[in-house]
């Protein structure tokens, strides 16, 4: 009986072992055992078909057994490869590299350096701001607040203004001193030039014996959501963090974010911003800052927003003359597009005969549009002889021009036409 059950065991040990090689063979997929004692071996023969069949490289989950000490979950790569001899005559295209794998074939391509690379150029530019807490000039400690970028050889730091700059004192002309910390070390006393509270948007000045390093301003205009970005700053006081991510939209306005008397556009961001990043550069795969990093939507995940580069440099330039001026005309402005006028001309019989434009949808008593004669309902057709689609144009029209008149034609009930003079004044609250 004894030998019975022998022969019977070995019978079902081979029969096992000849499934085994038979499944290994048509999936291509082969478990190693991680026990040094086993000796057991496996062979087959491959039909002719199958030396030619080839599987894609991928990955495959490799399963987890609770039981079985032998096997740890994971991924495993699924083979390429060919069983048997391969012919000589496919051997080149055997080596020949993945669409992608050679950088000549796929320049645009995001490569594994591609995001180490960029922050590396931005890197050294990016510095640690902090102030002295206190009053009366007794210092108490410092706090470090944020992150800035420096963007000349002069000196010059570019950051956001509520980093630098108390909230009680935005609407003054603030000098406050401002510590700076390299990331090689090197620290400054720097010195807050200029400051905006509608844009957030500062200077800061610090004077240097050696050369300092320099950040690349590009351009935030070709930004298109799903682009690649890189967030830098010191979140938290640690310096030399990076995170990445992607544009999430390129004009976000900032009456989206609930944020009421001014009219901004903002980067919005997936990249991971926390307390310290604001006035860090938001960098491109190029290696150059689109964006100063700003802000972030409380007890949101993925929800970072940043001042678009364009808009910064614009800004830096009325610092250059002395002031940020702002054109105010007193209008809220909302873009029509064809499915928003279709349905407007469905519910009022004396809507214009439009498609696109921007409606005028309040007009606020006393405002230089008031006094020109603007009422609500109108649809802004024309601005100083350039027709305009988004009120955007209109802001890119009007740009510093306070004191100047223009002349709006506008649309009213019944395609009426008015034209308007309006002569924008200099305030705080802006286009």
């Amino acid at each position: 009986m004894s030998h019975f059950l022998r022969k019977l065991s070995v019978f079902k040990r081979s029969s096992f072992l000849r499934i085994v090689a038979i499944a290994t063979v048509g999936s291509g997929l082969l478990y190693a055992n991680s026990d040094t004692n086993s000796r057991a071996t496996l062979a087959s023969k491959v039909p002719v078909p199958l030396r030619e069949w080839k599987i894609t490289q991928d990955t495959f989950p490799r399963p987890w057994f609770p039981s079985s000490s032998h096997w740890q979950f994971g991924v495993l790569p699924l083979f390429s490869s060919r069983v048997g001899l391969v012919p000589s005559s496919d051997k080149k295209n055997e080596a020949s590299p993945a669409v992608g794998d050679d950088p000549k074939s796929c320049p645009n391509c995001l490569g594994r350096d591609t995001i180490a690379n960029a922050a590396a150029r931005v890197g050294p530019a990016v510095v640690n701001l902090s102030v002295s807490q206190g009053s009366y000039g007794i210092t108490a400690g410092k706090s470090s607040i944020g992150s800035g970028t420096i963007i000349d050889e002069d000196g010059t730091i570019l950051t956001c203004a509520h980093v630098v700059v108390g909230f009680q004192d935005m609407r003054g002309s603030y000098k406050g001193k401002v510590d700076v910390t390299l990331q090689d070390g090197r620290t400054f006393e720097g010195t807050v030039v200029n400051a905006d509270i509608h844009s957030d948007i500062a200077i800061v000045k610090i004077h240097s014996k050696t050369l300092l390093p320099i950040a690349k301003l590009g351009s935030s205009s070709k930004l298109r959501p799903g682009d690649w970005v890189i967030a830098m700053g010191c979140p938290h006081s640690l310096q030399n963090t990076i995170t990445a991510g992607i544009v999430s939209c390129v004009d976000r306005k900032s009456s989206d974010l609930g944020l009421r008397g001014m009219r901004r556009e903002y980067l919005q961001t997936d990249c991971a911003i926390n307390a310290g990043n604001s006035g860090g550069p938001l960098v491109n795969v190029d290696g150059e800052v689109i964006g100063v990093n700003i802000m972030k939507v409380r007890a949101a995940d993925g929800l970072g927003f940043s001042v678009p580069i364009d808009s910064v440099c614009k800004i830096i330039e009325h610092f250059k003359s002395g002031r940020v001026v702002r054109p105010w005309l007193g209008l809220k402005m909302f873009d029509l597009n064809e499915m928003i006028t279709a349905r407007l001309k469905k519910r009022f019989s004396m809507f214009p005969n439009v498609n696109k434009g921007i409606l005028v949808s309040l007009v606020i008593p006393g405002s230089p549009a008031d006094r020109a004669g603007f009422r609500s309902g109108d649809i802004v057709i024309e601005v100083d002889g350039k027709p305009v689609e988004c009120s955007k144009e209109i802001v890119e029209i009007v740009r510093d021009r306070v004191g100047v008149p223009l002349k709006v034609l506008v649309k009213r009930d019944k395609d009426s036409l008015a034209t308007l003079t309006v002569i924008p004044e200099d305030s705080n609250i802006g286009v």
